[in-house]
């Protein structure tokens, strides 16, 4: 241990006090990266005052953690930025036309179908809130869109789990040389496939009939140039992964890439016209940014653990204590389910060394999938399912009654599958 004991006491004291504020957002109304941000001033605090570390030894450290977690904070920025300008320019609704079923249940195949493959592309978070949009236009009758809802968020979790733009901590886990894109999507999209059909069968069960006649979407008229945004967005965010192999430069500087792009386009196309709502300065002023300042905050608080060395000795206990990997991740995954799964990745990443856990070993790839589709668990245990909660005013325990079968279910379904393949 690199600090004294009083130190590391404080320290935990800091973060269990800081994620508990954390996971009851919904109950104080209290901005989650509020306490990411306050905890990790906090704990670089004590790590610097600490006598046996002091200023100029824990310096260095947070340098070089801030030099790592920036990457991961320049990357959501430049991301979320890129799906707003879609959004303004309501691309978005070019998605409604696919959707001119009257059948419940068919219904509720083709959109949670297209919500997994474009929270791959886009990211849970912003594909679970774009298409919960929908279905206040789409889905009027308040049971019907509440038990598509939370289809909607298994999906978009599962979906981002096999792609390392789809989910934070699957990100977090590429730019940290731990999983790299081939080998991952490879490995992990059947499991994350057969987690969201498992749950739908669940889903499909008590759906049952046909929409009235005139909740059939329209073709709805977007902003000009609204599918040339559209396409060019999406093109940005799928070159990411092409650009960091063939250049060898970080993911973050791939989407510092397309968002100049984006930037180039909608100025070229709008600036002789004076739409300026259209325009990136304007469009900027819209982008969410709690969500990039809340993971800056927990990366900071987990690199001012990990720099005390406490990391590595909770990850020896543990070792000693849960041998195998396929029941320590599929702990971790349950675990997601009411802590959030970004701290907990970051914990892991700083825990296990590469040595023994090598780029694209099934214990990262296992890592990945269970902390993204383990949150399905429960409502609070992922950014899509908080999301829906407060776009939907949904309980806790309607969820859980509804929701949290299909959702072990299909976990577990394809944990299994994963294990199999193996």
């Amino acid at each position: 241990m690199l600090i004294s004991s009083l130190s590391v006491f404080w320290l935990v004291l800091v973060f269990v006090g800081g994620y508990l504020f954390i996971m009851a957002e919904h109950l104080t109304n209290i901005n989650k990266a509020t306490a990411a941000l306050l905890m990790a001033v906090l704990s670089w605090l004590l790590v610097f005052i600490d006598p046996g570390m002091g200023a100029a030894q824990a310096e260095p450290m947070l340098m070089a953690v801030l030099a790592e977690v920036s990457q991961v904070v320049f990357f959501l920025i430049c991301a979320l930025t890129i799906v707003e300008i879609i959004n303004v320019h309501r691309g978005f609704d070019i998605l409604k036309q696919w959707f001119r079923v009257r059948s419940k249940r068919s219904f509720l195949w083709i959109i949670c179908i297209v919500t997994f493959f474009l929270s791959a592309l886009l990211d849970n978070l912003t594909t679970t809130v774009v298409i919960l949009s929908m279905l206040r236009t789409l889905v009027p009758d308040k049971k019907d869109r509440l038990l598509i809802g939370s289809a909607v968020v298994i999906a978009a979790n599962a979906g981002g789990a096999w792609t390392p733009l789809g989910d934070i901590t699957t990100t977090m886990l590429w730019m940290g040389g731990q999983i790299s894109s081939g080998p991952t999507m490879t490995a992990l999209f059947l499991p994350s496939l057969t987690a969201m059909v498992v749950a739908l069968l669940c889903f499909s069960i008590p759906l049952k009939g046909q929409f009235p006649e005139e909740v059939a979407p329209e073709s709805n008229q977007t902003e000009p140039f609204g599918k040339l945004i559209f396409a060019l967005g999406i093109f940005c965010i799928l070159l990411v992964p092409v650009f960091k192999v063939l250049t060898g430069l970080p993911p973050f500087i791939g989407m510092l890439f397309g968002l100049g792009v984006m930037w180039l386009a909608t100025d070229y196309l709008h600036g002789r016209y004076e739409r300026e709502h259209l325009r990136l300065p304007a469009i900027i002023a819209k982008v969410d940014l709690s969500g990039p300042l809340f993971f800056l905050g927990i990366l900071l608080t987990v690199g001012a653990l990990s720099s005390t060395g406490l990391l590595t000795e909770v990850a020896h206990y543990v070792g000693k204590i849960i041998t195998k990997d396929a029941p320590l991740t599929l702990g971790i995954g349950a675990i997601s389910s009411v802590v959030d799964n970004v701290p907990l990745v970051a914990a892991c990443m700083k825990m296990y060394e590469q040595t023994t856990h090598p780029m694209n070993a099934p214990f990262w790839q296992m890592i990945a999938y269970c902390a993204g589709v383990g949150g399905n668990i429960l409502l609070i245990g992922s950014a899509a399912g908080v999301a829906f909660m407060s776009l939907e005013k949904v309980s806790f325990t309607w969820y859980l009654r509804k929701a949290t079968i299909p959702a072990i279910c299909g976990y577990l379904a394809g944990f299994g599958i994963y294990l199999l393949f193996q």
